[in-house]
């Protein structure tokens, strides 16, 4: 792979976990179909091929199974990064996550590391059926134990999930499915950013877009449209879900004086709230207007046919930007 070479999300996701590989015989990768077939979107192609059916395992269709073998696989050593196939087919295996792969750490009294890898498509987009569109990251995010990520970018998803995986602490790295063909530019001689740094995507003067994962682009768009009509928008990309850098946030907030988050879950309780709520605390005094949040409504996730009026898009993130402005 050439230093500066602009490749997919999905190419950068599957050099990683070979870069992750080669560097560690200890790391395995396991899922439903993640072998043979590659994966239901590739990511994992050829991998199996090179490694070998021990360390590129086709695991049962059974979530709950894949990650308990994963949390043993850990305590003896190993770094297993097992892929749940979609977003929706993850809730067998909460259980799992949650009171097992979460806890472990403080239930030892830290003398035990459970480093799994959690690799979950999420988000919608793609046209597909109820769970195989949805965004669980707050679910996940409430769960402390757990750190939760997800990159916007090829660069991010590369160094991300090598961070991920070479870390102690369990990790959920979410993979935003309808950006898996975005094309950027990858560094792999580059030195990546702390895993949980939110980046300034964009800097602008006016108001801040905080957004993460598949949201991120459509935030970018929201700038470019907004300063054809005079109007300076900086967007932050967030990275990290779990833990959220607050202090990147703030720093921009304090100089535009305005925040919109966006991401595509439901904006009841999501994510989006909790950062809402600190920041209203933290720059009280800097702000011109309330925090705003856009997201999904507080439905089911729809059909195919209508997910184009549930997803957060251009139209509506412009207007909560000419809202928050308009105070």
């Amino acid at each position: 792979m050439a230093v500066h070479e602009k490749i997919t999300i999905a190419k950068a996701i599957n050099a990683s976990l070979r870069t992750s590989m080669e560097a560690d015989p200890k790391v395995v990768v396991m899922g439903e179909d993640v072998g043979k077939l590659g994966g239901v979107f590739r990511v994992t192609d050829g991998l199996q091929k090179d490694f070998g059916e021990d360390r590129v395992i086709d695991t049962p269709l059974a979530e709950s199974g894949i990650i308990g073998t994963a949390i043993g696989l850990a305590l003896r050593g190993y770094r297993p990064v097992a892929e749940i196939q979609f977003d929706g087919f993850v809730f067998p295996a909460y259980d799992q996550i949650v009171t097992q792969l979460a806890k472990m750490h403080a239930r030892a009294l830290g003398k035990v590391k459970v480093p799994v890898v959690i690799r979950i498509p999420y988000g919608g987009g793609i046209g597909a059926v109820e769970h195989h569109s949805e965004s669980p990251e707050a679910l996940f995010a409430h769960v402390a134990g757990l750190k939760v990520v997800t990159p916007s970018n090829s660069s991010d998803a590369y160094w991300m999930l090598q961070q991920a995986i070479a870390g102690d602490d369990p990790v959920i790295y979410f993979e935003p499915k309808r950006r898996y063909h975005d094309r950027s530019r990858l560094d792999t001689e580059s030195i990546p950013d702390p895993l949980h740094k939110a980046r300034v995507a964009q800097a602008g003067n006016d108001l801040t877009l905080a957004a993460y994962g598949p949201m991120v682009k459509v935030c970018l768009d929201a700038a470019k449209v907004a300063a054809e009509e005079g109007k300076s928008v900086e967007v932050v990309d967030l990275r990290s879900i779990s833990p959220i850098d607050f202090d990147t946030v703030q720093t921009s907030v304090e100089k535009t004086g305005r925040l919109v988050v966006v991401h595509e879950a439901p904006a009841f309780l999501g994510s989006g709230a909790e950062i809402a709520a600190r920041i209203t605390e933290r720059c009280f005094y800097h702000l011109e207007a309330p925090v705003l949040r856009v997201g999904g409504f507080h439905a089911p996730y729809p059909p195919s046919r209508l997910e184009d009026e549930y997803l957060p898009g251009l139209d509506r993130v412009l207007d909560a930007v000419d809202r928050a402005l308009a105070y």
